[in-house]
């Protein structure tokens, strides 16, 4: 056993390597995403292939639990210098859509195999049916790109040209993709160098079981901080804006149970799995990275200081039922898994609101908005290139305002500078900053919403916007403060022939089109009412709020640059106390008062019994029929045309109707 003192110097060592590792990825890439935007993620994994270290400063932050295990058990032949790749997101559920390309490599100590290092990164384009290989039109996983389950790409330090060369034939950059899996190549290379340098410090076997050791460390933290949280049942659910194109609310529904130090999260309730792009591959692994991404994030806001990796997730035991959107059945599309991936994390957000509502904040946005750019230069080179999310404001807090135009869990996805994508792209940005009067209000204010405006420069281009949403369903506010804003996506905007695109993600431009992507914003925590007049008027001053804003929404009436005290107090005594603990924005309350919890429930308890396949034409069905009847939605309405459909469709089971009431 290692003592604290020196597994803390341990920890800080496996830190500084795997920022080490981060570094060498960041600038050596070649694409802007990897490079700028920094969609990578490097890990110091144990033999058995969970993660103990991993950068806190670079790169993604969803990969902190990563266990790399089920792709490292297809593979009985390990030797140094080899170094494994996969990418296919139903071979060991690791790689969760295909541009992520997932790398391993195997560290030896004379003979002996002490640990892994490895790395991912979001190539801009894997192939597929797409420039950018996602979009939510799709409904399989072969569209999206060419896939590949574990494989080795490098034997004795030597790459296999011969497999690279298939891949470079599918994809639309392969320079590009090539020159982000030599960072990769160098990201592992670092991280061996930097394992080797830790051991001739503190030898092989204290390494080794430091590395055990700290596993064990991060989960009694994370079982501290549960345990800090009073016991009980909560159950929250949130929902995506659309299960397809045009399509209906998609539903992410959990029941956390807090016991001692333990958590339980059941997401029996969710929807079906759908015939897009939005299912989210887990393999029925509860601890899968992501559905502990929102545990974690959670964890974190409790306590910033506490150690995260694979230890931190043992804490979690539940259910992810089979054909629903958090456990897909091939060959479900998953392209868009971040989507549902964001919005599972508001629900686990939402879950320990009501647990431990003065600790944490209000919903950040979500639906940050991933723009790239397909188009062919002037020189006839083609284009592909991200040009950065586009986002909004993290949710108001027990003690602070969210950040501006980006923050919380969408923190980790870095900007662009305009020069370096007007340098790469054939475009022109017209517009980049913050929306004011977007961030929820609050006593302590949501950030607002990011806006990116673009002129396009070139024919036959195309601007892909992955992962769309709150574009209708927007980020809650507690406690009294009010949901943010909308996201907003405009062709043209200001023109005669401006189209509002909505979730749209694949839009054709010719030369001199407008793109606008607004994001949406956080919710705010807090009455309004109660936020003071000094800081709503520093609001107005730095443009984050109009003068008409503050009065409509804070009860602070401005003049001239100035409050009007008397007016505000007489505007402020009229407030009205806050009905509920979350106010979720008139288009999801107008939604929920059609389709209740109760009626939802019985939706779903009927798409569990259903075979998977029928799963998503059964809801659209009843969604269709509710909007024609003459009566309010019931279960019992419910019940009577599911029905009616099987009547119709043989292939439908007849099965046991009987709704429990709750």
């Amino acid at each position: 056993m290692i003592s604290n003192s020196r597994l803390q110097i341990l920890a800080n060592y496996c830190a500084a390597a795997a920022e080490a590792m981060g570094f060498t990825m960041m600038r050596t890439a070649y694409s802007t995403f990897v490079k700028e935007t920094e969609d990578f993620s490097c890990q110091l994994m144990t033999p058995e292939g969970l993660t103990f270290a991993s950068p806190i400063t670079t790169g993604a932050t969803w990969y902190t639990g990563l266990d790399y295990g089920p792709v490292i058990r297809m593979i009985d032949d390990y030797r140094e210098g080899d170094v494994y790749a996969v990418n296919d997101p139903y071979s060991g559920f690791v790689a969760t859509h295909t541009p992520d390309v997932h790398l391993w490599m195997p560290v030896f100590r004379d003979g002996q195999l002490v640990c892994f290092v490895g790395n991912h990164v979001h190539n801009t384009d894997m192939g597929g049916a797409v420039p950018a290989s996602l979009s939510r039109t799709l409904t399989e996983v072969h569209q999206e790109g060419i896939r590949f389950p574990p494989v080795r790409i490098m034997r004795d330090g030597v790459l296999d040209e011969r497999l690279l060369k298939i891949i470079d034939m599918n994809v639309r950059s392969p320079t590009q993709n090539r020159g982000d899996l030599d960072a990769q190549l160098a990201c592992l290379v670092t991280g061996e160098r930097k394992v080797h340098e830790i051991i001739d410090r503190f030898g092989t076997e204290e390494f080794m079981a430091g590395s055990q050791q700290l596993l064990a460390y991060a989960e009694s933290q994370a079982r501290q901080i549960i345990a800090s949280i009073p016991d009980g049942e909560y159950v929250f659910s949130e929902f995506a804006d659309e299960d397809s194109v045009d399509g209906v609310p998609c539903r992410i529904n959990i029941r956390m149970t807090i016991a001692g130090d333990s958590v339980d999260l059941d997401y029996t309730g969710s929807d079906p799995q759908v015939v897009s792009s939005l299912n989210m591959p887990t393999g029925g692994n509860i601890r899968h990275s992501l559905i502990t991404v929102g545990l974690i994030y959670s964890l974190h806001t409790l306590r910033p200081d506490a150690l995260l990796n694979a230890g931190t997730v043992r804490i979690l035991t539940g259910t992810l039922p089979l054909g629903t959107i958090v456990n897909p059945v091939a060959p479900a599309a998953v392209g868009m898994r971040s989507l549902i991936s964001a919005v599972n994390q508001a629900a686990i957000f939402g879950l320990f609101s009501q647990a431990v509502p003065e600790r944490m904040p209000a919903c950040p946005a979500g639906g940050s908005s991933l723009l790239n750019v397909r188009a062919v230069a002037s020189d006839g080179q083609r284009i592909i290139a991200s040009i950065g999310p586009v986002g909004g404001g993290a949710g108001g807090g027990p003690t602070a305002d969210g950040q501006e135009g980006c923050g919380a869990n969408s923190a980790f996805l870095k900007n662009t500078p305009v020069e370096i994508n007007e340098a790469e792209v054939p475009i022109h940005i017209i517009r980049y900053g913050v929306v004011p009067n977007t961030g929820g209000a609050g006593r302590w204010r949501g950030g607002n919403a990011a806006v990116m405006e673009f002129r396009m420069r070139t024919p036959e281009a195309m601007v892909t916007a992955r992962n769309r949403n709150r574009a209708s369903l927007a980020a809650w506010g507690v406690l009294g403060g009010k949901a943010g804003a909308n996201a907003r996506f405009t062709r043209n905007p200001g023109t005669d022939h401006a189209v509002e695109l909505g979730n749209t993600d694949i839009v054709p431009c010719e030369p001199g089109d407008v793109i606008r992507s607004q994001g949406p914003g956080g919710g705010g925590y807090g009455h309004p009412f109660d936020r003071p007049v000094e800081a709503v008027l520093e609001d107005v001053e730095s443009g984050f709020v109009s003068v008409n804003h503050a009065r409509d929404a804070y009860g602070v009436i401005v003049v001239d640059g100035a409050v009007d005290m008397a007016a505000t107090a007489r505007l402020r005594g009229t407030r009205a106390a806050p009905e509920d603990h979350f106010d979720f924005g008139p288009n999801r309350s107008a939604f929920e008062a059609v389709w209740s919890r109760r009626n939802y429930d019985a939706m779903t308890e009927i798409m569990s019994l259903v075979p998977i396949n029928w799963r998503h034409f059964v809801k659209h069905r009843l969604f269709r029929a509710a909007e024609t009847l003459d009566t309010s939605l019931s279960p019992e309405s419910i019940r009577e045309t599911y029905a009616k459909l099987q009547a119709s469709f043989n292939e439908l089971p007849s099965i046991d109707l009987t709704v429990s009431e709750q």
